[in-house]
């Protein structure tokens, strides 16, 4: 049984299609289940074409709550969401997520202050500053967002490497200190393919911060972080075999924010 957790919309301003779409492209490459989870609204900076506008927001989960019962008789539609974590802003992070029945969050780091890392537009950054000294400010970073409390799966738990630069240090005592905090916090990761289609080449998390989580038993999910209809599932190939290979046997669903593991 195949899962796609990490679907956004083109309510977000820089994914395209309509819902229907990514829905019968997830049915037509016969997943049983998925998952919308676009972004939150950002409060702390402009959204821009980062994330979903406030005002949209009740029009995302009305239009998820539409696909449910539109195609109850064809595939599970998960409630999601994606949510960019900043210490500042994490009480009324919690007021606004308090107000839905969400099956799963997302928990992510797109910023390192108010640099977007991740944002093409930004990453000559990366040429000014020490990699292994970004790497360790944005593990810290994530293990706030862990620590925090408040989701139930990492999201692209190594999105610093993107652009593809990599420190020449070991990581492995920063992925050991980041597996513990999620271990400690009950939280799964995301198999993410989309990395494959970036500079890096790469799924996330690379297979050596894999293994660690694994050691550490930490579950996994699926996630395509698809950003238009074609997206979806796309690579779950490679995923499965990432997985398998690591050790892992069985993949994570959510239901009304609970865990279950059901076999690959």
């Amino acid at each position: 049984m195949l899962i796609d957790y990490h679907i956004h919309t083109k309510l977000c301003g820089h994914a395209s299609g309509e819902m229907e779409e990514y829905v019968e492209n997830a049915i037509k490459n016969g997943l049983a289940e998925m998952g919308f989870s676009d972004h939150l609204p950002l409060f702390h900076i402009e959204p821009g074409d980062l994330s979903m506008k406030m005002e949209d927001f009740p029009i995302y989960v009305n239009k998820v709550k539409e696909m449910q019962e539109k195609y109850k008789d064809k595939i599970t539609i998960r409630f999601g969401c994606e949510v960019e974590y900043t210490p500042e802003i994490e009480k009324k992070t919690k007021d606004i997520l308090s107000q839905y029945n969400f099956d799963y969050l997302l928990g992510s780091t797109h910023f390192l202050g108010m640099w977007i890392f991740d944002h093409p537009d930004h990453k000559d950054e990366f040429e000014k500053r020490d990699i292994y000294e970004i790497y360790s400010d944005y593990f810290n970073g994530l293990e706030k967002m862990i620590s925090s409390g408040m989701f139930d799966i990492v999201a692209h738990i190594d999105l610093i490497k993107k652009f593809g630069y990599k420190p020449s240090r070991p990581l492995e005592e920063i992925y050991k200190k980041v597996a513990k905090k999620i271990n400690e916090n009950n939280m799964a990761i995301e198999i993410n393919t989309s990395g494959l289609h970036k500079p890096v080449k790469e799924m996330y998390p690379t297979p050596e911060l894999l293994k660690i989580c694994f050691e550490a038993n930490i579950p996994v999910t699926l996630g395509s972080d698809a950003h238009r209809p074609e997206d979806v599932t796309r690579d779950f190939d490679k995923a499965i075999e990432l997985i398998k290979n690591t050790g892992y046997t069985k993949i994570a669903q959510f239901v009304n924010r609970k865990r279950i593991l059901i076999n690959i």
